[in-house]
């Protein structure tokens, strides 16, 4: 009896199997037949994906997203956007409500082990930002603070590695972080350095008071793991962007009002996965 439930558990694990990897070998088709793409984006994370006065998805990342379903499925308006927060990124693409990750994701070692990521677009690495006139100055200078981070962030991470000792309060949504900063429940707050750059032009009374900290990191798609029918079509694609200098172009349009002038395109754009 034993050997007999034994083998149907490996029947089925295989044919299990056998249907994920027909499932991601024929994800694009599925895709062109839905006619659709559910592309996962963020919602209060500006200017790289949020929504307008309107309710419209808007930033860096959905003027690619349109792209790629423009160059999918023949029209850019064939893309529904699921808000994500950063946490639940990679559940979304395991759970497959997403097809596609295009959420500000910063690619890191243990994010590969989970997804796989396409070539990058982007370059980021962590900034500190805090209210203009603060005596915070350097990382050392944190330590005697509360420092305000989003759940599942490479910020959060990075603190939580290497300096477990800062006090730190935490938040699921970008708009509860940087409203517990304005609301001066911490001193402090760590995020990418590009997001920072922007928020803080928005936000005069406050600065970026660390401008690089930990690794030089890249953004990039990402996508269920083993879906290589879908990576293959992203790369592919952000080649074929490169000679366009699509990247800059979206740089110009979705960036760079929100930057002061001493950031440039090179700052923070990738042509076709070249750092």
């Amino acid at each position: 009896m034993k050997k007999i439930f034994l083998l149907s558990f490996l029947i089925a694990l295989f044919f299990s199997a056998c249907s994920n990897s027909n499932s991601n070998e024929n994800s694009i088709e599925k895709i062109k037949q839905q006619g659709v793409i559910r592309i996962g984006v963020f919602g209060d994370k500006p200017p790289f994906g949020y929504l307008d006065a309107q309710g419209k998805n808007q930033g860096y990342d959905v003027y690619f997203a349109k792209r790629i379903a423009k160059e999918l499925l023949g029209n850019e308006s064939k893309v529904q956007f699921i808000l994500v927060e950063a946490a639940n990124r990679v559940e979304f693409l395991e759970s497959n409500k997403v097809d596609l990750i295009l959420a500000n994701f910063t690619k890191t070692p243990e994010r590969e082990a989970v997804v796989d990521f396409a070539l990058p677009y982007m370059k980021v690495a962590l900034g500190v930002v805090a209210p203009k006139g603060s005596d915070i100055k350097t990382l050392d200078d944190l330590k005697s603070k509360t420092l305000i981070l989003n759940k599942g962030t490479t910020a959060d991470a990075y603190f939580t590695k290497n300096m477990p000792e800062i006090k730190t309060i935490k938040f699921d949504q970008n708009t509860e972080t940087f409203a517990a900063l304005i609301g001066k429940r911490g001193d402090a707050l760590s995020h990418d350095n590009a997001l920072l750059f922007a928020w803080a032009k928005e936000n005069p009374s406050f600065e970026v008071v660390i401008k690089e900290l930990g690794n030089h990191d890249v953004i990039a798609p990402a996508v269920k793991k083993g879906d290589e029918a879908m990576l293959k079509f992203i790369n592919d694609l952000t080649i074929k962007l490169q000679n366009e200098q699509f990247f800059h172009k979206a740089y110009d349009e979705t960036l760079k009002p929100f930057f002061s002038d001493d950031v440039k395109a090179d700052d923070v754009v990738i042509e076709g996965g070249k750092i």
